[in-house]
């Protein structure tokens, strides 16, 4: 495995903090997409409607020599969550957006059971479509979905098979539609709301309910602790979602989450596709899950903050995920000589190109 294009990693390790799941951002609003399909006929058909709508595969090269098929094989997906709101397009003049929240999942067929990589959209990686290395939040700005699953692949050395890209207006309406969540608020805190209005939402301290906006404050906020604590915070409200979801009052409102999803969806998953995860969620010994975080350190470059990756963490982290996808780590190699000498040829610091007002 070549090394010398991360050798600007941060090199104090860190252990990797394993735990069992409380779901992050994106993946409950599939399982109640999947939920609803085993309610009825119609929200079957509602549930297969959504997911026509929401369906844009992408052109591009894999790195799997055949389409997987996720009723005998073991896949992975990535979920992608973005801001397109109509203030932030206005604000950069651009309608290009960038990822706020990035998730690797990895299914393993044979064990039933799936590991979730949350990655700080700050991480300092490798961006092929720009030739440099860069906030990875910045490979969606530049490239879009296409480019983020290129720059996680090449990250990861493993094929990422699916993805599926959510709006955060999704995560608020999904939130409204379930009349709400309760959470307790690790912390008291003011924060801008979705529209960015200053001091819009202000959360004491304890267990309360939120609504759509309250719980996107909690989410997204990063003025109160890092990205590791922010992923912390955002599954304990996915956590909150999924309880109210398959409440008795949850199961009632499944056509209204259904739409909420639809709307500020795009994946690469086919309804038949996401039918046969059923499977992941109804084994024998139910849903096994392990979230994974990539260890690392504040740091800057240029002067801008960034998140410097832990080397030697990182490699622990790609084999765990080769070995759940059954890959070898050679699959990627000629992508890691790729990046080799191109970091030869480029200073991995130039980002001048379209980013001075990038984050």
């Amino acid at each position: 495995m070549a090394k010398n294009t991360r050798e600007h990693y941060i090199k104090d390790t860190r252990n990797k903090k394993r735990k069992k799941i409380k779901l992050f951002i994106f993946v409950p609003l599939l399982v109640i997409i999947l939920a609803g399909v085993g309610y009825g006929a119609t929200l079957i058909s509602k549930a297969k409607s959504v997911v026509e709508d929401s369906y844009e595969p992408i052109d591009r090269d894999s790195l799997r020599e055949a389409k997987v098929d996720p009723n005998i094989d073991d896949v992975s997906i990535l979920f992608i969550g973005v801001d397109d709101s109509e203030k932030r397009s206005s604000a950069s003049g651009t309608t290009r957006s960038r990822s706020d929240a990035l998730m690797v999942a990895t299914l393993n067929e044979k064990e039933k059971s799936v590991k979730l990589l949350s990655i700080p959209r700050d991480s300092y990686v490798y961006i092929p479509e720009r030739g440099y290395y860069d906030k990875i939040t910045h490979a969606h700005y530049f490239g879009g979905v296409s480019s983020t699953l290129d720059t996680v692949e090449g990250l990861l050395e493993i094929p990422i098979d699916y993805y599926v890209k959510m709006n955060f207006d999704a995560f608020m309406d999904v939130v409204d539609a379930l009349g709400g969540i309760n959470v307790d608020v690790p912390v008291t805190f003011t924060e801008q709301n979705s529209k960015d209005k200053a001091g819009a939402i202000h959360l004491e301290e304890g267990y309360q309910e939120l609504d759509g906006e309250e719980a996107l404050a909690l989410a997204r906020t990063r003025k109160i602790d890092n990205d590791i604590e922010r992923g912390k915070r955002q599954q304990l409200i996915m956590e909150a979602i999924m309880k109210k979801a398959v409440s008795v009052e949850g199961i009632t409102k499944y056509s209204k989450v259904m739409e909420a999803v639809g709307s500020n969806m795009t994946t690469d998953l086919s309804f038949s596709d996401m039918q046969s995860l059923i499977a992941y969620a109804t084994a024998d010994n139910g849903l096994q899950v392990e979230t994974l975080t990539l260890a690392g350190a504040d740091g800057r470059v240029d002067g801008k903050y960034i998140y410097q990756l832990d080397e030697l963490a990182l490699a622990e982290t790609k084999s765990i995920l080769q070995q759940h996808l059954g890959v070898s780590s050679s699959i990627n190699s000629e992508t890691d000589e790729t990046d080799s000498s191109n970091e030869t040829e480029t200073d991995m610091t130039d980002t001048t190109t379209d980013t001075s007002t990038l984050n």
